[in-house]
């Protein structure tokens, strides 16, 4: 049978499914809920429709393929939670305070700790040791390396410039005082991936399962930047902090994103139990 942190992962999973179809329904239904400028209440919206048709289901189906013994599955469930993850902060300091706060609350808690859980699971190192072993990691790592290398190039070439302003032109048009895109991107995602890709590069088990997941979460992400870029120009064609030109660009990124996870999760280790049956 399954270890004590994998089910009560994925029991956490099953919560944060739950409360990010509440909280996507929620931000996407109700008009009266978000406020700030129009632009921003459009790209959260759009960020939401993701959460809701895409990042839930596949959260909710990887572990139903993963409870079938599958270590991709189970990488795929890692890669949504971080999109969860991700976005749950996103909501809460992106977003004007608004009555669905205690909900984002409630997405960034379940999330936090479902990540926890799985990612201290024996079940999922046995995923992530098949890719390490087997998978071409050297040119997946240099992927990873090179798309955050230029990830931090960008925002660095945004926030550098603009140290020692304030108000400060690079925040206009979001109505925050802080980007929590960058302060997550540079504080925690961007030297994860560097650091992951060189542990997977070193066919070490953790590289495997946290460039997996990265890459999942990246696939994702890539595809509510697309999503959210649209809904927040629609909203208001004459903002300059969105725009629709991006959204094709990212869906290219989305689909190209695929290619380097599947190299990596085909090669993921089955999940057995001792008896030789699915976890």
């Amino acid at each position: 049978m399954a270890g004590e942190s994998l089910v009560t992962a994925r029991r956490l999973s099953v919560v944060t499914a739950a409360v990010g179809a509440a909280a996507g329904g929620w931000t996407l239904a109700d008009p009266g809920l978000l406020h700030g400028p129009e632009a921003m209440q459009g790209s959260a919206r759009g960020t939401a429709l993701v959460l809701l048709v895409v990042a839930v289901p596949v959260l909710l189906g990887s572990w139903w393929k993963a409870g079938r013994g599958s270590g991709a599955a189970l990488l795929a469930a890692l890669g949504a939670l971080l999109y969860v993850l991700y976005n749950a902060v996103l909501f809460l300091f992106l977003t004007p305070f608004n009555a669905a706060f205690l909900v984002y609350v409630a997405l960034l808690g379940s999330a936090l700790w479902a990540v926890g859980h799985l990612v201290v699971a024996r079940e999922l190192r046995v995923a992530g040791e098949g890719v390490a072993e087997r998978a071409p990691v050297r040119g997946v790592a240099a992927y990873v390396w090179v798309v955050a290398a230029l990830n931090a190039l960008a925002w660095l070439a945004r926030v550098v410039p603009s140290m020692g302003e304030y108000p400060t032109p690079m925040l206009e048009g979001t109505g925050v005082q802080t980007n929590a895109i960058f302060v997550q991107d540079l504080g925690v995602w961007l030297p994860l991936a560097a650091v992951s890709a060189l542990w997977l590069w070193r066919r070490e088990a953790r590289g495997g399962v946290v460039v997996t997941a990265l890459l999942g979460m990246w696939v994702i992400e890539s595809l509510s930047i697309a999503v959210d870029q649209w809904f927040g120009a629609t909203a208001d064609p004459a903002s300059e902090v969105v725009s629709t030109s991006l959204v094709v660009p990212f869906l290219v990124l989305a689909a190209v994103g695929l290619v380097p996870w599947w190299l990596l999760a085909r090669r993921a280790s089955p999940l057995l139990t001792r008896s030789g049956g699915p976890v």
